[in-house]
């Protein structure tokens, strides 16, 4: 017997689970596991790199899905002598399948925010995908061999959220063996008892603003106000008669200065954008130093590094760069007076999200107003001192984007600018 840590809804551990049902390997799920307090224990860490799903029997130790499968399957599931098939259907749903069914898929589910380029980007790989899978699914019943592998879990698992989330009828119709392929693999009776019974899309779902406020935690009640601020004033307008003359509209109070009770900025941050545009990173660093900051700058301006508390959830880097792009459009009236670069971290799976921020004032930003706090909650923020040793060093690793450094202990992985 063996022990399965992971959290509810992992479609990762379900392939595990679909595994160990065919195979009658005797699973224990761990149902103490607290996701984001178990994997973050020392002993979970130093074990299983605080990777979930994780996996245990007292002489191994495990921390990867298709590892896991492998071990707690059988000759069937491994796929016999083409258990090497097996193996590469598998890299082929987590390398190809998964990361478009996240940028489409995901934002559906409150996940990630979505972005209309990775979208159309998706749907063109899937199909891509589909049409090579209907061709091959055409002369047999199961991806590899006569009946169902841990090929088909994997694959199919994997494609589950399309299925009942975007893959519309319509969209569906040019993909018969492959339709054919999954109902068939998810209805077989160690599947169905781990997942429940699947209920195709019959209208592609939406992005909710609602629903990735509250899943990502970001926000505050403000995003899910104003969507639905906006459908009001729509479907208003939508049932208003034309009236022969509107009246003037009433003059609105000014906003209020966010930056109200600062002295008049003294940094002229168009030009410093301009410098790191125009100009390779050493010269802009050393410019940074020697023409940007001054005792004055320091009194009014701040350096700030924030770091993302949710990384353990991060898995791909597309993923956590759309967060970052996502935080920056949100916080576009910011930019007259900040800068940042905010770095991506790792590889697939074991990722972060680090950036450091210069600004105007001695404080966070992001509270001065409203439009701003969207998503600075979901980072922990440290703020620097100007002359403190260390701090010539991560401004040069964070605007030269040095693939040498590390960031938070983990590689560069890739980076944006907000400017």
């Amino acid at each position: 017997m063996g022990k399965l840590y992971t959290y509810p809804d992992n479609f990762r551990a379900d392939k595990i689970k679909a595994v160990a049902a065919i195979s009658g390997y005797k699973l224990e799920v761990a149902s103490d596991y607290v996701h984001g307090v178990t994997n973050k224990t020392p002993e979970f860490e130093s074990k299983f790199f605080g990777k979930v799903p994780a996996f245990e029997d007292g002489s191994t130790a495990l921390c990867n899905d298709t590892a896991i499968a492998h071990f707690v399957g059988n000759d069937q599931t491994r796929g016999g002598a083409k258990a090497h098939d097996v193996l590469c259907w598998s890299g082929f749903a987590d390398s190809t399948l998964l990361p478009a069914i996240a940028q489409w898929v995901w934002p559906t589910l409150g996940v990630i925010a979505p972005n209309k380029q990775h979208v159309s980007e998706a749907k063109e790989s899937l199909k891509k995908a589909f049409t090579f899978m209907n061709g091959y699914l055409a002369t047999c019943t199961f991806l590899v061999g006569e009946r169902i592998t841990y090929a088909d879990i994997a694959v199919a698992l994997t494609l589950k959220s399309g299925y009942e989330q975007v893959f519309t009828p319509e969209w569906r119709k040019a993909y018969p063996h492959v339709n054919r392929w999954f109902l068939t693999t998810v209805n077989q009776p160690a599947v169905a008892g781990v997942i429940g019974e699947v209920k195709l899309a019959v209208k592609e779902a939406q992005f909710d603003a609602k629903k990735f406020a509250e899943v990502s935690g970001k926000a505050n009640k403000n995003a899910a106000k104003k969507e639905a601020k906006k459908e009001a004033k729509k479907e208003a307008k939508k049932a208003e008669p034309k009236a022969a003359a509107a009246p003037a509209p009433a003059k609105e109070d000014k906003p209020a200065d966010p930056w109200e009770g600062l002295a008049k900025p003294c940094v002229d941050m168009d030009s410093w954008k301009r410098f790191y545009s125009n100009n390779d990173e050493d010269k802009s660093v050393e410019h940074f130093w020697n023409n940007v900051i001054t005792d004055e700058v320091k009194k009014e301006y701040s350096l700030w590094v924030g770091t993302y508390k949710y990384a353990d959830e991060l898995t791909q880097p597309f993923m956590a760069s759309n967060l970052i792009g996502g935080m920056f459009q949100r916080i576009e009236k910011l930019r007259k007076h900040a800068f940042a670069s905010c770095v991506v971290g790792g590889v697939p799976n074991d990722l972060n999200i680090t950036g450091l921020w210069f600004w105007r004032g001695q404080t966070l930003a992001f509270p001065r107003s409203p439009d701003w706090q969207i998503d600075y909650e979901v980072y922990d923020w440290q703020k620097l001192e100007w002359d403190a040793p260390e701090v010539k060093d991560m401004v040069a690793k964070y605007w030269m984007w040095d693939e040498k450094a590390q960031f938070a202990g983990k590689p560069f992985n890739q980076a944006k600018i907000y400017k």
